[in-house]
């Protein structure tokens, strides 16, 4: 094993996790550049069989802040603004009142908590959001924030606010900055309740900077897969990870 890669391994991982992570972060990121989400999912489904509870959540937001800080930046010309304003002002209370819950959750609930989701997020009908007033919307920002402090990942529910836009570029775009945003009171709230960041900063700088390749080069290989039969394969895979964080949270790892 490469000497260097000992520079970004974090504590409670080894040479051989770190790697995983890293490459991890280029591959999930690719995906959402080319579907519009579902790679934070996988990613934080990974970290969450490495890593306990109390560090997933912030360090995979922290690796999210960069990888979709890339993809907003990647698309700004097709994010609608008129419609981010008060969902970032939900975002950003929505954020205060989770850590709280965040910080305090058993590891054993935490990886339940994460399987659920997923599996709602893989296999449930989505609803539909018609109305997007200044007060939907900003609850629409408060439920997500606060629910991806708990178990990490938001990205399904916040995508349910944007089935309206038909250009795909625009919900690609609009959704990278939400998810932007989201991520980076998630940074901020974490950091105010005490979160040693810096332990894990070079793992984190290492995986947003994998993402940012991934998420340029998403669009040249993942074309080529049909759409129909890579989502089948997402969900079944998300699936059996989903089950067996279920199964750690009920019987231990």
């Amino acid at each position: 094993m490469p000497d260097f890669i000992s520079i970004f391994i974090a504590p409670g991982l080894d040479a051989y996790s770190t790697i995983l992570l890293i490459v991890l972060s280029a591959f999930t990121s690719a995906i959402t550049a080319s579907f519009g989400l579902g790679g934070g999912s996988l990613l934080i489904a990974v970290m969450s069989l490495l890593l306990p509870a109390i560090i997933v959540v912030p360090v995979h937001g922290a690796v999210q802040l960069g990888s979709n800080g890339g993809r907003a930046i990647l698309r700004r010309s097709y994010i609608q603004w008129q419609f981010v304003g008060w969902f970032v002002l939900g975002s950003a209370l929505g954020a205060l009142l989770g850590v709280r819950v965040a910080t305090i959750i058993p590891d054993n609930w935490f990886k339940g908590a994460i399987a659920l989701f997923l599996l709602y997020s893989v296999w449930a009908p989505k609803p539909k959001i018609s109305d997007r007033g200044a007060i939907s919307t900003t609850i629409a920002g408060i439920f997500t924030s606060a629910v991806g402090m708990i178990v990490g990942i938001s990205g399904p529910l916040v995508m349910t606010f944007l089935r309206h836009l038909s250009d795909r570029r625009q919900i690609v775009g609009t959704h990278a900055f939400l998810m932007t945003s989201q991520n980076l009171f998630k940074f901020f709230a974490f950091a105010l309740f005490g979160f040693a960041f810096w332990n894990y900063l070079p793992l984190i700088l290492a995986m947003v900077a994998s993402g940012f390749l991934g998420t340029y080069a998403g669009g040249l290989f993942l074309d080529k897969i049909p759409e129909t039969l890579f989502r089948l394969g997402f969900r079944v895979l998300l699936t059996i990870i989903a089950i067996d964080l279920f199964r750690r949270a009920v019987f231990g790892a």
